[in-house]
């Protein structure tokens, strides 16, 4: 794509302008990579770990390794990393269905969770498919003030139904207009539940990962979920998800995930240990070049007169650049240009279609060597006002910005 004058211009102003952001955040990704280099140390991790195993998958050295290097690094008791996940959405159904019992409810302090979510709590599709409501599972939610903070007195006041069992967190904004939460935050809000109730605090981390120097669970949570192809796979990871927390919860979810009383103990690894270890030492360098990516385009659409948030000298705590696009034209011409920017499948056009377990037509931008892969340069929204663009990923930030230059030529025709 021939790219304007104009566009490179407000390339290199945005470049000059960025130096010390992407110092900052150079400087979490090399304090990210030493305690994954100091934990796959201690671990004594070798070539003996790779190794793939079959059936049961019993004493797996590389899996449950594995498992213990994620637990280390988020500062949890323990984790569950498997290939087996499909995708963020099941891993969060492995976690909720893992804790949640006939009688609980399930309460969310971000308000509306992520789409994908709304037919496994069974506050969308059909009764009778499983969801959380067929078995007897309650849920309330509380909106965020200004979509911004957490509204404490509310969730005080909610708090007092004993039946309150899992306190859910969506540390990324999803679909919505509203902030992203810090790891702070999020422990501020483990604090105030530990002190109320029993609740477990369970966190989406999803697109969080490695954007600060700790993770949830360092500062409180009891669970923190996550895709294998977002962050923590580092783009190397085929497929999978992660639950870590605390050993109790731990457990309660891989009785969920494979069956009561064999738990974690087994789950072949079918040969995919060596992307799953050399995912997660590259994820700290790769996270930050998606996140150099989402600060140039934040500059650029800014500059060009488009809302945008995070803006580019804003703390960013997820990889997710929002570009509100106007109209649905514009929304479909941003898909385009990150398409036609792409390494895998630049000559296709996307268009929008109805995606299972989203309520409106979403258009996808994804040409990845993983299918669906957000760590890797992609863009989707849904065609609802204000038609916003939702931009992640970037396996390195110089594909990052010829991908988002693009996404601008296209919208300027």
């Amino acid at each position: 794509m021939k790219l304007s004058d104009q566009l490179l211009s407000v390339a290199r102003e945005a470049e000059c302008e960025l130096a010390p952001r992407f110092a900052e955040v150079d400087a979490i990704a090399y304090q990210n990579t030493r305690k994954v280099l100091e934990s796959f140390a201690a671990h004594r991790v070798s070539e003996a770990h790779f190794a793939s195993t079959t059936g049961y998958g019993y004493d797996d050295k590389g899996r449950d390794t594995l498992d213990g290097i994620y637990a280390d690094v988020f500062g949890a008791q323990a984790a569950l990393v498997r290939p087996h996940i499909v995708n963020g959405t099941q891993a969060l159904t492995v976690g909720l269905f893992g804790l949640l019992r006939t009688g609980d409810t399930l309460l969310s302090v971000t308000g509306k969770p992520y789409d994908t979510l709304e037919e496994v709590i069974g506050i969308a599709g059909q009764p009778g498919n499983g969801s959380l409501a067929d078995f007897g599972i309650g849920y309330r939610q509380i909106e965020m003030i200004d979509g911004a903070q957490i509204d404490y007195p509310a969730l005080g006041e909610a708090l007092q139904d004993p039946s309150v069992k899992v306190v859910f967190v969506q540390r990324s904004k999803g679909y919505l207009n509203r902030k992203t939460l810090s790891v702070r935050q999020i422990g501020k809000i483990a604090e105030f539940v530990h002190a109320r109730s029993r609740a477990y605090v369970v966190v989406d981390n999803c697109y969080g990962e490695f954007t600060e120097t700790l993770e949830p669970t360092a500062v409180g949570a009891d669970l923190i979920i996550g895709s294998l192809i977002k962050n923590p796979g580092g783009g190397m990871a085929q497929s999978g998800g992660y639950l870590a927390g605390t050993e109790q919860a731990v457990t309660l979810c891989s009785y969920r995930l494979t069956s009561v009383g064999t738990g974690g103990e087994v789950g072949a690894s079918l040969g995919q240990n060596r992307d799953l270890y050399r995912g997660f030492f590259y994820a700290p360098h790769t996270v930050a070049q998606a996140l150099k990516t989402a600060q140039f385009s934040a500059y650029l659409f800014e500059k060009l007169g488009y809302t945008v948030a995070p803006r580019y000298d804003e703390p960013r705590y997820d990889i997710i650049q929002m570009v509100q696009c106007g109209t649905a034209e514009g929304l479909c011409a941003f898909c385009r240009g990150i398409q036609y920017g792409s390494p895998v499948d630049a000559f296709v056009t996307p268009e929008p279609w109805a995606m299972p377990g989203y309520q409106d037509r979403v258009i996808m931008a994804s040409g990845t060597f993983i299918q669906g892969a957000s760590i890797e340069l992609s863009a989707d929204g849904p065609l609802r006002p204000p038609y916003t663009a939702y931009l992640q990923g970037g396996l390195t930030y110089e594909s990052g910005k010829y991908g988002v230059l693009c996404a601008a030529q296209e919208m300027m025709k």
